[in-house]
């Protein structure tokens, strides 16, 4: 089995590096990631100028382009032969409408656009929490793992998020559940001719049984997007 992997956070950061050895036992993989940070970017394409495209190491491919340009150009030129595109682990939760502004989610998405099996992976961050890259490749791999053979129609793409704090190994159980639909609470308040942002995802309002809910309360959350 062959896959591509990317994010949206750059070359060389933690999660792709934990993603590629969350992979390592399932097959080969190739690395095909942005030069720059790209999140909340969505699914931004690049059609109006050429891509860059550098590579350090034989199946690594640094892109001067969008997650989503990742995908593409990985798919159509630097690995048409993968069966599966993987990206992130991001850092930071993409759940419920987080994912129409989520650049990994976006790389995945595309994916199944192009008729590829795929999935992004994003690491949830508690309040006075750091991020285990050790655990989040371990807990990534048992669920790459569990999933992988499972069925995807034509559209379909997975959407998984780990929580936090995650132990450094054991069993967390994972759940397959619906994305939520509750808009964000936020608010814009004004400063002089500026209007700056504050909302937390953390008190955010959720549907029991959601990928939101499964995340907050301890479980690798896995949810089964449409494109």
């Amino acid at each position: 089995m062959k896959f591509v992997i990317t994010n949206d956070d750059g070359y060389g950061e933690p999660g792709l590096e934990s993603l590629l050895k969350a992979a390592r036992n399932l097959g080969t993989s190739i690395v095909a990631a942005p030069k720059e940070p790209h999140s909340f970017i969505s699914h931004r394409v690049t059609v109006k100028k050429p891509l860059r495209v550098d590579q350090p190491e034989a199946d690594r491919f640094i892109v001067y382009g969008s997650p989503a340009d990742c995908t593409r150009l990985a798919l159509k030129s630097l690995a048409p032969d993968a069966d599966w595109v993987l990206a992130g682990i991001n850092p930071g939760a993409n759940l419920g409408n987080d994912v129409y502004q989520s650049g990994t989610v976006a790389a995945a998405r595309e994916a199944a656009i192009f008729g590829k099996r795929s999935l992004a992976v994003s690491q949830y961050v508690a309040p006075g929490q750091t991020i285990d890259w050790d655990a989040a490749r371990y807990h990534t791999a048992r669920v790459l793992a569990a999933i992988i053979e499972l069925d995807l129609a034509p559209g379909q793409f997975w959407n998984v998020n780990l929580p936090s704090p995650l132990p450094e190994d054991g069993d967390i159980p994972w759940q397959a559940c619906p994305r939520d639909r509750h808009a964000h609470s936020y608010r814009f308040v004004k400063k002089e001719n500026w209007y700056h942002y504050e909302g937390t995802i953390h008190d955010r309002p959720h549907s029991r049984g959601s990928d939101v809910d499964v995340c907050f309360n301890g479980q690798i959350a896995v949810t089964r997007m449409e494109i």
